[in-house]
């Protein structure tokens, strides 16, 4: 913990200790009110005026407690404005830093190497891709057997030809995204 931020803390401290006495002030006012009301009661005019100065005296005491713990409450926003300015700016120098070694190391041949090998990986993805939609939209047609269109009775049948159907298909995308692959990874590339 740096010197500032105990500051800091001492700050909030202060703050929550002064507001402390503030409410303890307000609760020592009301206790002289009603000790202000039983003195009236009981015709002790000169008691009730103590207890009246002790009221005054205890709210003006808290108002002043209530001040000066807004007050110690606005420097203690303000050192923890500069306490966490200060960890930003080490964090940005830190940053900067960081960014100036790397700078010194980077080698823009190897960086543009590497953005090529991305942008070709990127055009291998996307044609497996297509090949793989185009694949499934031609296979799905094929899918349903022509008596399962019909009624129930060629259930069985259409569940077992459909799996068969499923089967198939998967071996034909695998086949195809493999020889996709080999012709892409080779730089050969074939128009359709």
């Amino acid at each position: 913990m740096s010197n500032m931020e105990k500051h800091l803390f001492n700050l909030k401290f202060a703050a929550k200790e002064l507001n402390r006495n503030s409410k303890k002030c307000d609760k020592e006012e009301k206790a002289e009110k009603a000790k202000i009301k039983k003195a009236i009661q009981k015709g002790n005019m000169e008691v009730a005026r103590i207890h009246a100065e002790n009221a005054i005296r205890q709210k003006n005491q808290a108002i002043n407690f209530l001040r000066m713990s807004a007050r110690v409450d606005a420097v203690a926003a303000r050192v923890q404005t500069a306490v966490t300015m200060g960890k930003v700016t080490k964090s940005m120098a830190g940053v900067v830093k960081s960014m100036d070694a790397t700078l010194k190391s980077m080698n823009l041949e190897k960086i543009s190497a590497l953005m090529d090998k991305f942008e070709h990986q990127f055009e291998t993805l996307d044609v497996q891709t297509q090949q793989m939609e185009d694949t499934m939209s031609n296979t799905t047609t094929l899918t349903t057997p022509q008596p399962c269109t019909g009624s129930i009775p060629h259930l069985s049948f259409c569940d077992g030809h459909r799996f068969r159907m499923e089967v198939i298909l998967i071996f034909q995308i695998s086949a195809d995204l493999y020889r996709r692959h080999t012709i892409l990874s080779h730089g050969v590339r074939q128009d359709h």
